[in-house]
Formats: structure tokens, C-alpha cells, sequence
């Protein structure tokens, strides 16, 4: 009997996602004893685990086909292929086709190319192969955009990732319904730049349009997550959401990136310090148990002290408490790649560790305030669930998996409530 493929994946959420299509492709294809590593490429971190990772399989698996994907694949296929570990390297484009997987398949006739990548800013469609049930017994996810137009300058994601491509609000709905059927009580809305969602489609709509279609179109939908978001690009529909509909989970992941109006304008980004205040006060107002996770970079070229200290204040300003914090690494290829002027590595570690250290405290405050208060919790274990702000609680005795239950939080240990 054939043994399956086996398959590593890296990095962000849509990546896991893209694996399970590639999993389903590679089995109709007949793919066998190969190894498939799905690569991120957000930091240069990133890229050296990769490369640790493709080494470490090709001596566990010396005999299987190495097979490497992802964004770090497409920005640079030829160094991946230059590996003596690799046999072949597969765009971003093309590991989302059955005709690539067919290739390696074994009933394909004529020569495998060893290097699959064409030009991903050409692609202009995306989620070709959506996944019904991805995810936990409890929680499922649906991407509903690619790629990002925008050009941030630490960012090389968009050169992975191709321009941004929107799923027709028509064809998510018809999904998320399928997965209402098969028992899942809450979905995600998952993509590159999520707010960017619908440009490209007839008649341009917004996330808020979309949010609002599914929730009125799929009224069993328990609970309807929404993950990382650019806030500037928060529309109408998006904050009448989250002020009307509480089946809209109240938890928001915000592309925040600094603290420092100079330093966000180097980023590229379009938003100001004062912008972010603004929107997460708003969202608050809106409704009151909000909740914000924030990605943030720490040790950007330039960034002086008191750069620094204005994104530590945002902790607190903005009122966060799920932090992302980033170590600012070059990307080849980026703008910020350039800039000169660059923080040490020692002062970017230990910025790093202060941000997380005020990310914690933030936690442990949320926490404090949780108990004594009763929560709707999705249990993704039989003694683990999340609250609506996606808070992690713990249960003394076991409870059905998948199901939402009513928990009164008497206390927390580590990072998690307990019930």
C-alpha cells in the first residue's frame, strides 16, 4: 500500500487552510511518499525555519519526495530549489491546482518540472477550492480573499501572495450554510487583507456587506468570527455589526504595526496613532465588551526610544490584549530593506520582550475582570473552550465537544479562565 504524503505546515491560518486542498488534491492525484512543506515567508525567521524544517524531514524521510510550497516558495523559488534536500518547488498559484498535483501523481506521463512558480500578480481569482469543515470539530474556517494591494514597506507578503482577489459573497454564504448543517457553531472569516474584501467584485461591496449578507442569510449560524482587520478600512456595515449583531463574535485582530505616527508613515501604513485610538474607542462605545489583539513590529529602521515608547502606550491606549509582537527582521525585496539607520539586534530583542511584557499584564488585567461574570463558551476539547472574546477557559469536568455552553469563570490560571 502506498504511504500518503506527508505535510508540514508553517505560519498563518490561510496556510493551514491551503493544506487541507492540498491534501484532498494530492490524494485524488495518487501522490505517495512525499513530503509536502507549506512555507511562510512574513519574517526572515521564517524563512530559516523553513529551511531548518525541509532539512530536518529529508533525514527523517530519506527515501520520499521533498515537495516545497508557500509564500516563501514563490518569492524565491530558485534558492529553494538550489537546496540539495529539495525535488521540487510549487507557487502559491499552483499548489491550489489539481493539474500540479497530477503531475507528481504516478500516472502522469512525460517529465515533472522540478520548478512550478509563474508570476502570481497575474492571478486574479482565489479560493478555487474551499474546505468544508477545516478546522476543530467546533470551529470551522472560510477564506474569503487572497492577496493584498497594498505595499507596506517591511511587508513582502504581497509578492507571495499576489494581489488581492475577493470569493463572491454568494458562494460563501452557500458554504457557510453546508457547515451550519454538518453541526459547526461558529465560523471565521479568514484572508490576507480581510477589509479589502469584495473591491474587485461587481458593484465593489465591503466586508460590513458581507458580514451582514451571512448573518442574515444564515440565521442557525451560532457564531460568526472575523479575523485580522486594517481598521482604517473598517466600513459602515462592519461597526453596525458589531453594534447590533451579537452573533459577531466581539473580538477583533488589528493590523496595528507601531505606536509612532513618523514610524507608521515609514511603514507605509495609512493609518495615524490618533486612528487606531479612535476606532477601538468607537468599537468600544459600540459594544461594550470588545475585545483587541494587535499585531505590532518592534525595532523598525529609525525607531528611536521614544518611537518605541509610543507603541508600548498604545498597549494601553488602545486598550489591547491579545498582542502579536514582531522583532523586526529585513526582508529582501522591501523598501525598509533599505533604509538605513537600523536598530541593533540586542535593542530589537529587548523592545520585543517589553512589548510582550506589557501584553501580558493586559491579559492578566482581562482576566481579573472575567471573574465572576457567566460566558457563552465553543468547547474545542471536552475540558477546553474560548469565550466570545476568544478568551481560553478550562473546565473542572468534561463537557460536549463542539457544543456552546454557559460557564461561570471562577477564577484563571496561566493564560485561561477557569470554570
Amino acid at each position: 500500500m502506498t504511504e500518503a504524503p506527508r505535510f508540514t505546515t508553517l505560519g498563518c491560518r490561510l496556510n493551514a487552510y491551503e493544506t487541507e486542498a492540498m491534501k484532498r488534491m494530492a490524494a485524488e492525484a495518487g501522490l505517495g511518499d512525499a513530503v509536502v512543506v507549506n512555507t511562510c515567508a512574513v519574517t526572515a525567521e521564517a524563512v530559516r525555519k523553513a529551511r531548518q524544517e525541509i532539512r530536518r524531514l529529508r533525514r527523517e524521510n530519506p527515501t520520499a519526495r521533498v515537495i516545497v510550497t508557500g509564500c516563501a516558495a514563490q518569492i524565491d523559488p530558485d534558492s529553494f530549489a538550489a537546496m540539495d534536500e529539495v525535488d521540487t518547488v510549487i507557487g502559491n498559484a499552483e499548489k491550489m491546482k489539481p493539474e500540479t498535483w497530477a503531475r507528481l501523481g504516478p500516472d502522469f506521463v512525460g517529465e515533472t518540472e522540478p520548478v512550478m512558480v509563474d508570476d502570481i500578480m497575474s492571478v486574479t481569482e482565489t479560493a478555487g477550492h474551499l474546505i468544508d469543515g477545516f478546522g476543530t470539530r467546533s470551529r470551522a474556517y472560510v477564506q474569503v480573499q487572497n492577496g493584498c494591494d497594498h505595499r507596506c514597506t517591511f511587508c513582502i507578503i504581497p509578492y507571495g501572495r499576489g494581489n488581492s482577489r475577493s470569493v463572491p459573497a454568494g458562494v460563501v454564504v452557500d458554504q457557510i450554510k453546508r457547515l451550519v448543517q454538518q453541526g459547526f457553531n461558529e465560523v471565521v472569516l479568514t484572508g490576507v487583507d480581510l477589509t479589502s474584501w469584495g473591491a474587485d467584485l461587481p458593484a465593489a461591496p465591503r466586508l460590513g456587506d458581507l458580514v451582514m449578507r451571512i448573518l442574515k442569510l444564515v440565521p442557525d449560524l451560532p457564531r460568526l468570527r472575523i479575523s485580522s482587520i486594517d481598521s482604517i478600512e473598517a466600513d459602515d456595515n462592519l461597526m453596525q455589526a458589531i453594534a447590533t449583531e451579537k452573533r459577531l463574535m466581539p473580538h477583533l485582530h488589528l493590523s496595528l504595526q507601531h505606536g509612532d505616527d513618523l514610524i507608521l508613515k515609514r511603514m507605509k501604513r495609512r493609518h495615524l496613532r490618533d486612528d487606531a485610538i479612535a476606532f477601538c474607542e468607537e468599537a468600544r462605545r459600540l459594544r461594550l465588551d470588545m475585545t483587541f489583539g494587535a499585531d505590532i513590529i518592534a525595532g523598525f529602521p529609525t525607531e528611536t526610544e521614544a518611537h518605541f515608547e509610543n507603541s508600548l502606550k498604545l498597549v494601553d491606549d488602545c486598550d489591547l490584549t491579545w498582542l502579536h509582537v514582531f522583532p523586526y527582521s529585513a526582508r529582501p525585496g522591501t523598501p525598509a530593506a533599505k533604509i538605513p539607520n537600523r536598530v541593533d539586534g540586542a535593542t530589537i530583542k529587548a523592545r520585543a520582550a517589553r512589548l510582550r511584557e506589557a501584553g501580558a499584564r493586559a491579559v492578566t488585567r482581562h482576566l481579573d475582570a472575567q471573574v465572576g461574570r457567566t460566558h457563552s463558551v465553543l468547547m474545542e476539547s471536552p475540558v477546553m473552550g474560548r469565550t466570545e472574546q476568544f478568551t481560553e477557559v478550562r473546565f473542572a469536568e468534561a463537557r460536549t465537544e463542539g457544543a456552546v455552553v454557559s460557564a461561570h469563570i471562577s477564577g484563571h490560571a496561566g493564560m485561561a479562565l477557569s470554570a
